[in-house]
């Protein structure tokens, strides 16, 4: 195992001088720090996390916290979007990652108390309950957090544009023709709110009167709940011309629902997802969707939760909204 005392041996300096320049201490000359980075890596040196900690306050280990109510968190494209990109913006800056759960071999605790015991030097909050008291724990705590799709009082937060994206959803099947539109959505979170507020002010404003039984609940990353809500909208007396799904992946569900009754997409019923993952795109008609920041929003949550770990004294918590964009597909009938 290559040591500190190697390094010093192969380039002549002292272990102190070697150790300073390891750690970016200012007082070394550049070419000094240079050439002993260039040995280190040349001789294989790896440096001792536990050491490291000790010495410089952190272990530049990072939590991350995935749970939805469908237990399919990573699972999911949009999310494994975000978790490689927040995995890939922290090994930039120098940072592990660890998944933080309740369980850890059989031993029950909270949140808050497995970022304590993986020495956590922050925590991003992916997908979570925010109600959850656990969750309120740990987003308030000393850790620094930051939090995707939701805000707590002075915490830091990226939030996805959920009310732009519905508007631009709506307003891009009222182009098409469509004046009856119903929408299946996800269970009542705040981003629930927000996409559900935006859909009924969009249709006030394009003077759209949508029925009460057009608006559908289900769950988010669930295709036979929607599945279901589809089935229920069918029955109505009058259908409406096109239905907005909650996610990409639940309109697999409607999907079957509407084969299973002979209706074609989009001849007989249009449809419209949400999220914008990649499957959605090599269907067949392409899914009309609105595709969400997922890989930026991982790096500026990475980027944001690194920046408050390395600068205590200065940092000042921020909400950042992340902009999607719409994509067409061919699932939107033009009725107009």
């Amino acid at each position: 195992m290559v040591t500190i005392t190697d390094i010093s041996k192969a380039c002549g300096v002292s272990r102190a001088t070697v150790s300073k320049a390891l750690n970016g201490a200012p007082d070394i000359s550049p070419e000094t720090a240079r050439r002993v980075r260039e040995t280190a890596v040349a001789l294989g040196y790896l440096p001792n996390a536990t050491a490291r900690a000790l010495k410089l306050g952190r272990t530049y280990n990072i939590g991350v916290l995935f749970s939805d109510a469908t237990g399919g968190g990573i699972s999911h494209e949009y999310f494994s979007q975000i978790l490689e990109s927040v995995k890939a913006e922290a090994e930039r800056l120098g940072y592990d990652i660890t998944f933080i759960s309740r369980d850890l071999g059989g031993q029950q605790m909270d949140y808050y108390e497995h970022a304590k015991y993986r020495s956590c030097d922050g925590v991003v909050i992916a997908s979570a309950d925010f109600n959850d008291p656990a969750i309120v724990r740990l987003a308030m705590s000393e850790i620094p957090t930051v939090t995707l799709d939701y805000s707590f009082d002075s915490r830091t937060s990226i939030l996805s544009d959920n009310v732009r994206g519905m508007d631009t959803l709506v307003r891009f099947v009222y182009t098409r023709g469509h004046r009856r539109i119903a929408f299946i959505h996800g269970e009542m979170t705040s981003v629930t709110q927000k996409r559900l507020a935006s859909f009924k002010k969009t249709c006030a404003a394009l003077g759209l009167e949508i029925p009460p039984e057009y608006i559908r609940s289900a769950v988010y990353h669930d295709p036979r709940a929607s599945g279901l809500a589809t089935r229920a909208i069918l029955a109505l007396s009058e259908r409406p011309t096109c239905i907005i799904y909650p996610d990409d992946l639940s309109f697999l569900g409607g999907m079957s629902e509407l084969e299973r009754n002979g209706l074609s997409i989009p001849g007989d019923m249009s449809v419209a997802g949400y999220d914008g993952i990649p499957l959605s795109q090599v269907l067949r008609p392409r899914l009309a969707t609105y595709r969400q920041g997922a890989e930026r929003m991982g790096r500026e949550a990475a980027r944001l939760l690194i920046e408050q770990i390395e600068q205590p004294d200065t940092w000042l918590p921020q909400q950042l909204t992340v902009e999607g964009e719409l994509l067409p597909g061919d699932t939107v009938a033009d009725i107009g």
